[in-house]
């Protein structure tokens, strides 16, 4: 029986701890950190700035900065949260040093978005066809937001971030947390119907 990937499922040392283990110079403390974070880091960052190759050089930037910041996290903080702060301002700052944000190509992702969809019942080809069609019309309408709102959008839907969360990586108060995401969906949901899909 397959599981969804969660973040602490097959190891159960919580994050707190781990980190602990590589501030003791135990590198299998921090390899097992990257395991975790490694893959929802990259997607995220990727749906950020919409280039897959500067999403893999940004990754690797962030563990790297995680890694020399070890000793200044804080325990009362979730490391997830954390991490993904750390993740966000990567992010922000390749977006200014590029003049705004680049134009993301929706070629290619299928195969990757297919696997992390996998249902139990199989759907017949018309089915399949239609359901990756409405994923990409989604994506596409997701990168054409304005960036603070994909940005809220992709940390609350893609990442499952909690509200508070959110504005702990963000630095945004947590009210306009909601109001943006309220007004985010507000737009996507009438981009989606104008490009005749009625709910996502």
């Amino acid at each position: 029986m397959s599981t969804p990937t969660s973040v602490a499922s097959w190891n159960p040392l919580a994050d707190g701890e781990l980190v602990q283990s590589a501030l003791a110079g135990r590198e299998s403390g921090f390899e097992e950190l990257v395991r975790r974070y490694q893959r929802p880091i990259a997607a995220y960052v990727y749906r950020m700035v919409g280039d897959y190759d500067a999403a893999l050089d940004l990754t690797q930037e962030v563990f790297i900065k995680v890694y020399n910041s070890l000793s200044r996290y804080r325990s009362e903080f979730k490391f997830s949260t954390w991490i993904y702060k750390i993740a966000h301002n990567a992010a922000i700052d390749h977006l200014r040093r590029h003049g705004g944000r680049e134009q993301a190509s929706s070629t290619g992702a299928d195969g990757e978005r297919t696997e992390v969809m996998v249902e139990s019942r199989r759907l017949t080809p018309e089915q399949e066809s239609e359901r990756n069609e409405r994923c990409s019309e989604i994506e596409t309408v997701v990168q054409l937001l304005p960036h603070a709102y994909r940005e809220l959008i992709v940390l609350r839907h893609s990442q499952d971030l909690s509200y508070d969360e959110i504005a702990e990586v963000t630095g945004l108060p947590l009210g306009t947390v909601k109001n943006r995401l309220f007004r985010a969906r507000e737009a996507m949901r009438d981009q989606l119907v104008q490009r005749g899909i009625r709910s996502a």
